[in-house]
């Protein structure tokens, strides 16, 4: 697959100068135009009179067409969420489980991820199965290697929230189908900056929060829902959610039918005035830098980053087995405490997740960011 390496985006960001932010897996910073468009929302909101019944359904229908091209999917695949946990909870309620059968989850895996299986395991008699951390941090060959008769789903990311180790959910599907288990995928971690293709991968359920890697607001989601689920259980009953529901006069002729495709499953008043705008406009940016370019480019950025850290005694995954966008690094004597507090007292921003320093960059960060990084943690080995 052929890409084009993109330049520095740091001028579409409202980040100074002094500042190294190396924390998308955090929350990334909205970009200038989602800031506008969320403004636009709320100014409208100020003068509600101006704001139309199609006004309701407009930035939704935007969002669902640019999240499908992320997706890879229709615009119909896509329900309109608020969090990671309300797509997961969706997929939960339509996927049915026996006792005996297993849900396979990964070691240190994300609570969200973790906490709606376990309540389903418990309702169903059902078992949660965790697979450890391979050595060689080679998950994907740990998952297959696990994958069995008993195996009923999946509820995997596409990368490890810790430090981006990477499950490859391309090698993992077939086999998943083949023993008649299904796929819930968790993207929030890489949807955005990692190209996943619904066609190819075939989930389930798929979702990711949009306040990372897809420089949305906080508190957007969007979920894939395969067409064979599209006529599951909503969690709520609201009126967009209803066929006729664009008739602002007829609501009162109650409908037992539901808009067509994955819309069923949108959340209550998803119509936000600020939110969407914002979110739609982040999408589509994305779109135009194109996801591919966006992995490659980091993947350039964070190889480099590695290499140094690596110069510092630091240990990092093997590339084979990490995406491009995330690294974690490791001390080798263990984590020093306070480490994130010292450096954002120096305006460089990183998470610790586990044991591991997790350095997230995006098209926003520059050589000096990157040297600042290594002037800082030079500091702690």
């Amino acid at each position: 697959m052929g890409f084009t390496l993109l330049s520095n985006q740091r001028a579409l960001f409202d980040i100074p100068s002094d500042i190294a932010y190396f924390n998308c897996a955090y929350m990334s910073p909205l970009l200038r135009c989602a800031v506008a468009a969320g403004l636009r929302g709320m100014q409208a909101k100020s003068q509600p009179w101006s704001i139309t019944p199609s006004d309701f359904f407009s930035d939704g229908e935007r969002i669902r067409a640019a999240a499908a091209a992320v997706f890879q999917a229709r615009g119909d695949d896509v329900a309109l969420v608020p969090s990671a946990s309300y797509g997961l909870a969706i997929a939960a309620r339509n996927l049915a489980l026996t006792a005996g059968q297993e849900i396979l989850v990964l070691a240190e895996q994300f609570p969200s991820n973790i906490y709606v299986w376990r309540e389903l395991a418990a309702r169903s008699g059902a078992s949660i199965h965790t697979v450890p951390r391979p050595t060689d941090n080679n998950w994907t060959d740990a998952v297959l290697e696990r994958i069995g008769p008993q195996t009923a789903i999946a509820a995997l990311p596409h990368c490890h929230w810790t430090d981006g180790t990477l499950v490859d959910l391309e090698a993992i599907g077939p086999i998943l189908r083949n023993h008649g288990a299904t796929l819930v995928a968790d993207l929030t971690q890489s949807l955005g900056a990692l190209p996943f293709d619904c066609r190819v991968i075939k989930p389930d359920f798929a979702v990711a929060a949009c306040y990372k890697w897809l420089l949305g607001p906080y508190s957007t989601g969007v979920l894939y829902v395969a067409p064979q689920h599209q006529d599951g259980a909503a969690l709520e009953h609201n009126w967009m959610g209803r066929a006729g529901a664009q008739n602002f006069t007829r609501l009162v002729d109650y409908q037992d039918k539901f808009q067509h495709g994955a819309r069923r499953f949108d959340v209550g008043e998803t119509a936000n005035f600020a939110l969407l705008p914002a979110l739609a406009s982040a999408l589509e940016q994305i779109l135009t830098w194109g996801v591919v370019n966006i992995q490659e480019t980091l993947r350039l950025m964070t190889g480099d980053i590695a290499e140094r850290a690596r110069g510092l005694g630091l240990q990092v995954s093997d590339p084979a087995y990490r995406s491009g966008h995330f690294l974690g690094l490791r001390f080798p004597a263990g984590l020093p405490d306070g480490l994130a507090t010292r450096l954002a007292k120096q305006h460089v921003y990183v998470s610790v997740r586990g044991d591991s320093v997790r350095v997230t960059p995006h098209l926003y960060n520059t050589t000096d960011d990157i040297d600042r990084l290594f002037k800082h943690l030079g500091k702690e080995i």
